[in-house]
């Protein structure tokens, strides 16, 4: 059709134009608006030839099949862009109002089967590009879940072992349940079930633990004072310690006050000191901070057992990193640095191998301040 030929003649010789006129118009779009114009054009000249190249070759019996390939990729990249669907479907309807503009100023009916063709391509182009972005959507949601999931488990651990242990130091003390018979049932239906549940936490990590990278965390703030709730996790983890013979000494004041999100950085701490007892036997682990009032609030876990060599250091804060022991998966110190940042945050570890290892993690002052 002469009309079709004389757009995609067109849409070549003033590619550079429509993409301006595109540009501006796309640029009121929420997502499009942070981004420069290389990432605002991605894989949009490339469309454009082939949209030419589509309506120059169409021919009664419709749009050759593959005509357009770029709009997968396109797709792809809007997810990593941050776009939602709903703004690709707008990106492209602006590039169809963009052509019939251009198609009006040079006095060419847009009509019939012309119009016909160019939606055909532009609408295939949509579902590709849309196909593609709800694919990775997808895979992201199943990822992020998964990774929830893994990480929730491996907390799941730290109780569970001081459960266990719970359980192993009353067996001891009352070997065959005391005077009542049922007591030691119990005791021992206890034991077993919370070995049952260690086996799917352990499951569940081997299953998982492949996948982790950094979770988006949405924190739930509030003021609160440190000292209970660190006194809380020592006391939770007291069987641990004992196991080891390890002491824990709760160092920090007693009228410091943060403004962060209770339940992940009482799992900081649970993490960190769990890793300290691990290493610490027959010593101690001590659990500090300082600051706030105005001033960053620094908080550390602080031991004296065999330390970490100088190789290692730079590592002990990736997934899947553990000890040359192979204890646990690997995942807490990880984990740590997860929520620490989270919550803007810096962590860092100083140790001397034989000497004990100091953790320490920062949450900053406008976060201490609650404001």
């Amino acid at each position: 059709m002469k009309v079709l030929e004389q757009l995609s003649a067109m849409l070549l010789e003033e590619r550079e134009a429509l993409l301006a006129q595109w540009r501006s118009k796309v640029r009121e779009i929420p997502a499009a608006r942070a981004l420069d114009v290389p990432a605002l054009n991605d894989h949009l000249p490339s469309l454009v030839a082939e949209l030419a190249e589509a309506l120059r070759r169409s021919d009664p019996e419709g749009v050759p099949e593959g005509a357009v390939s770029s709009p997968p990729a396109h797709g792809e990249q809007r997810y990593d862009d941050g776009f939602d669907i709903e703004e690709i479907v707008a990106e492209y309807a602006i590039l169809r109002s963009c052509v019939l503009d251009l198609a009006e100023r040079h006095g060419v009916a847009m009509q019939g089967k012309a119009v016909h063709v160019l939606n055909d391509v532009l609408d295939g182009a949509i579902g590709a590009a849309v196909k593609t972005f709800a694919e990775r959507q997808a895979i992201e949601v199943q990822r992020r879940r998964e990774e929830y999931l893994a990480f929730v488990a491996h907390d799941l651990r730290t109780p569970l072992n001081a459960i266990s242990l719970s359980t192993h130091i009353l067996e001891l003390r009352w070997p065959d349940g005391s005077t009542d018979p049922g007591t030691g049932k119990m005791l021992r239906t206890l034991r077993r079930n919370a070995r049952h549940l260690e086996g799917l936490v352990n499951n569940i990590l081997k299953e998982n633990t492949h996948l982790l990278t950094e979770l988006g965390i949405k924190l739930e703030r509030r003021a609160f004072d440190l000292w209970p709730m660190v006194e809380g996790v020592l006391q939770d983890l007291q069987p641990m310690a004992a196991d080891k013979r390890t002491r824990l000494v709760n160092e920090v004041p007693d009228d410091l006050a943060v403004f962060a999100d209770a339940s992940l950085l009482r799992r900081i701490f649970q993490n960190l000191v769990a890793n300290a007892i691990a290493h610490t036997a027959d010593g101690t682990v001590a659990i500090g901070a300082s600051g706030g009032s105005g001033a960053p609030v620094q908080c550390w876990v602080a031991d004296d057992g065999e330390g970490i060599a100088p190789e290692r250091i730079g590592k002990v804060f990736e997934a899947l990193e553990t000890d040359q022991r192979g204890d646990g998966v690997g995942l807490g110190l990880a984990i740590v640095k997860t929520f620490v940042e989270a919550h803007d945050g810096k962590v860092w570890v100083e140790s001397t191998p034989g000497s004990g290892s100091t953790f320490r993690f920062t949450l900053p002052a406008a976060l201490a301040q609650g404001t």
